[in-house]
């Protein structure tokens, strides 16, 4: 591609970063599908945005597909080019979107990984006699509790749980702000966390969480955490703190089948991501309707 293509997503990419407000996860995300696209295009010699058509924007999803990547790879791909697309029309640079229209192959949809009641329950005995056992306690306590992300859950100052309210302000993708409940055991695992953080963060430092240094806890340290404990307090699978986020979405589906409410404190923007935790146990949905259904009722002999 030209020098001036290249700078087009340059321009792009901190569009994303400033006016977006895009986490640096999904800007990195987006720089890698672009330096595809840029690869693809300079290998069929397209000098410029302007030349893609919707027939090469097809062509580049079979050649995606042909070189093993995956539905989903795909997708993020699209999404990456759709939007480039739209900033370059915005910009007055192209008079189309090319990939409007333009889809990935579909692949099957794999149910996030849950743990069940029991199993949270084991998780979360921990004997937290340790400054960092606390801590890990009120972390794994908040994340069951409030189905934070990883990224939020890092991200949390000290002025964003209202212990008054029971709840917690946390800043999510795109930068919007929601208010979360936080349970009764979350709120009285951080209020033990709170006298030992004081005696551990450095001056001024205003995390939550944070590390034996005394700053703000990395994602990294929180998984390998929750793994610890998974593995310290009998669970037979590797547990990451998303598994906890699922568990959340999943269990209070099953109680209340409230699945708008679900969305909304999960921080989804589109009720079809909450959708996928709507997976019940399937036996269980076949007796209560045995049960309960008129013409399913089982005649007494």
């Amino acid at each position: 591609m030209l020098p001036a293509s290249q700078q087009q997503i340059a321009e792009f990419l901190a569009y994303l970063r400033v006016e977006r407000r895009a986490s640096p996860h999904t800007e990195s995300a987006y720089r890698r599908d672009l330096a595809r696209l840029t690869a693809f295009c300079d290998q069929q010699g397209l000098g410029d945005w302007c030349r893609v058509d919707n027939h090469r924007a097809r062509f580049y999803v079979a050649h995606m597909h042909k070189t093993g990547l995956s539905g989903r790879s795909i997708q993020r791909a699209l999404s990456a080019a759709r939007g480039l697309y739209r900033f370059l029309f915005r910009e007055g640079i192209v008079k189309i979107n090319p990939f409007v229209g333009v889809s990935a192959p579909r692949t099957a949809k794999k149910l996030p990984a849950a743990l069940n009641v029991d199993q949270v329950s084991l998780l979360m005995e921990v004997d937290a006699k340790s400054p960092l056992a606390l801590r890990d306690r009120a972390i794994m306590e908040l994340f069951y509790s409030s189905g934070l992300r990883l990224s939020e859950l890092v991200g949390l100052d000290l002025g964003q749980v209202d212990k008054s309210q029971a709840l917690v302000r946390v800043r999510g993708k795109g930068g919007k702000l929601r208010e979360v409940p936080v349970g009764r055991m979350a709120l009285s695992a951080i209020e033990e966390w709170l006298p030992v953080r004081a005696g551990m963060a450095g001056v001024g430092e205003p995390a939550l969480f944070v590390s034996r240094r005394g700053t703000r806890i990395t994602q990294r340290a929180v998984q390998m955490r929750v793994r610890h404990w998974a593995h310290r307090q009998g669970l037979n699978l590797v547990v990451h703190p998303h598994m906890l986020r699922h568990s959340f979405a999943s269990h209070l589906l099953e109680s209340s089948g409230e699945l708008r409410a679900v969305q909304e404190l999960l921080g989804h923007a589109n009720i079809s991501t909450t959708q996928v935790y709507t997976h019940l146990d399937y036996q269980h949905l076949a007796k209560v309707y045995d049960e309960a259904h008129p013409r399913a009722k089982r005649r007494r002999d």
